[in-house]
């Protein structure tokens, strides 16, 4: 089975239950043996196979913002699978996503559960996730948008975390110092003071629990933060 499948197959932790337990049930349950959703780690543990079940509901939550799901839409996300994870993988999760797509995904429970189950950095991550998702075709539709900023507040993520990766997808003249979360009349001192700080809270190393392939995916959030302060003193003529 591709990678997704023996995430699973790795233990789901505390997904099993509430809301997202609730969508996943029946979609699991089809892919792999009863033995291996036995293998589940603690309910408070936070593993490969529950993140990536997480993701995938949250993914679809996204897609169906709009009020309709398209086959253009789908290939869009089983290229950003491919990209992401290879693809066995990709076509593993795609089966996943359409049963999960046929459900009713209350964003508001599932943010909430995802809230008291997973650390911060990780809820980063997601963010970041769903906004590479919504961007593979070209652009973040607004309807998309409204969602994910809806899924950010349901997992209390802060609003400036919010739009310092959203800047990361959605360009605009300030974005490099709404990725470092600055103004653009900050100082030398408060720019290099900014991007250490944000160095440190989006490095690979924060979410190295989710294992390796997820921890890649980090990498880019990280990059965009170098890139922003290259930018940045690039303007400013900082040394």
């Amino acid at each position: 089975m591709a990678k997704f499948g023996k995430w699973i197959g790795g233990g789901l932790g505390w997904v099993v239950g509430g809301p997202i337990g609730a969508i996943i049930g029946f979609t699991i349950g089809s892919l792999i043996e009863t033995s291996d959703l036995n293998k589940t780690t603690e309910r408070t543990t936070t593993t490969p196979g529950g993140f990536a079940m997480t993701m995938l509901v949250l993914v679809a939550a996204v897609m169906k913002a709009d009020g309709k799901v398209l086959k253009s839409e789908l290939n869009y996300v089983k290229k950003y699978f491919v990209q992401s994870f290879g693809e066995e993988s990709a076509v593993e999760a795609i089966k996943m996503l359409r049963d999960i797509l046929t459900q009713n995904i209350p964003i508001q429970s599932v943010g909430i559960q995802i809230k008291q189950n997973l650390d911060y950095a990780s809820r980063l991550q997601l963010l970041h996730l769903l906004f590479g998702v919504s961007q593979s075709d070209g652009q973040v539709e607004l309807s998309e948008l409204n969602t994910i900023s809806q899924i950010a507040g349901y997992m209390n993520v802060s609003s400036k975390d919010f739009e310092s990766i959203k800047s990361m997808f959605v360009a605009n003249v300030d974005s490099a110092y709404k990725i470092l979360e600055i103004d653009r009349n900050a100082n030398e001192d408060e720019i290099k003071k900014a991007y250490r700080k944000m160095a440190v809270k989006f490095h690979p190393d924060k979410v190295s629990h989710l294992g390796e392939d997820f921890q890649k995916q980090a990498k880019e959030k990280f990059q965009k933060v170098n890139d922003a302060y290259e930018k940045i003193k690039k303007e400013k003529n900082i040394n």
